[in-house]
């Protein structure tokens, strides 16, 4: 199989499967019960941050630098840049958080005043997961194009982290009175822009292996941002208890190298 094949495969049924499980959970269980979820999203976004993107930057990076003699030497400033690139990376996702809730601050408070403003919103927001798709096909692409294991685990990890995002989606719709069948279609044209940043990301970084370090680093930093800055502390905020919250987040952190086990056997 392609990598051009693998990469389509993942953008279309992992945003497909991310979008279904939670319109599944949207329009069946309560509230309570699809908060476990969080839990077991930031796990596998830590883990797979941490464990597998981070490792794989730095590997295929030492792969693009020249450094017959002193290769310690040689090393140093291209790994400080990738630190830098995370760290920027991490400052760029809180600032673009900070715009997003002054946004969402002030378009809440149009909705409040009556149900024409609540459907003004709506489009808004799915304009907004539109392109956070489409940058996750891009991310998938280049983990595909520096190892398929490697994209599976990232395109593992953006589902886990999509199905909470997706359940906000389809609360918002339906709030804002969209039928369920209106928000599932909506949502489902939304999900699939990440085909379309996967196929870029394909041509765009096929050939050019050294920027990917840095594309791996920046999807790194993204999890670790989302799962940091959002994920945990909604954790500390549920009513479930901390045995079962560990539980779950250690589940999650055990997917990905299992599944990196799985592959590679």
């Amino acid at each position: 199989m392609s990598t051009l094949t693998m990469i389509v495969l993942a953008t279309v049924f992992g945003g497909l499967l991310s979008m279904t499980a939670a319109a599944g959970l949207a329009f069946r269980l309560s509230r309570q019960s699809t908060a476990t979820l969080v839990a077991f999203a930031a796990g596998v976004m830590l883990s797979s941050a941490l464990l597998e993107i981070l490792p794989e930057a730095f590997a295929s990076l030492s792969q693009h630098v020249d450094a017959p003699e002193h290769a310690s030497h040689a090393h140093d400033a291209p790994a400080a840049s990738l630190f830098a690139v995370l760290l920027a990376g991490l400052l760029g996702f809180f600032a673009l958080e900070r715009l997003a809730l002054w946004r969402h601050s002030h378009a809440g408070c149009a909705a409040v005043e009556g149900e024409h403003q609540a459907e003004v919103v709506a489009p808004l927001i799915l304009i907004g997961d539109a392109f956070h798709n489409f940058v996750d096909g891009l991310l998938i692409a280049a983990a595909f194009l520096a190892d398929p294991m490697l994209g599976l685990t990232m395109t593992l990890a953006v589902v886990a982290h999509e199905i909470p995002q997706e359940l906000g989606d389809f609360v918002l719709l339906l709030n804002a009175g969209w039928s369920r069948r209106k928000a599932f279609l909506a949502n489902a044209a939304s999900s699939l822009t990440s085909v379309l940043g996967g196929l870029l990301g394909y041509f765009a970084l096929d050939g050019a292996e050294h920027v990917l370090p840095y594309v791996l680093t920046i999807a790194a930093a993204s999890f670790i941002y989302i799962a940091v800055a959002d994920l945990l502390p909604l954790l500390h905020r549920q009513r479930n208890s901390f045995a079962l919250q560990s539980a779950l987040i250690g589940l999650g952190v055990m997917v990905v190298p299992l599944v990196g086990q799985w592959v590679h056997y």
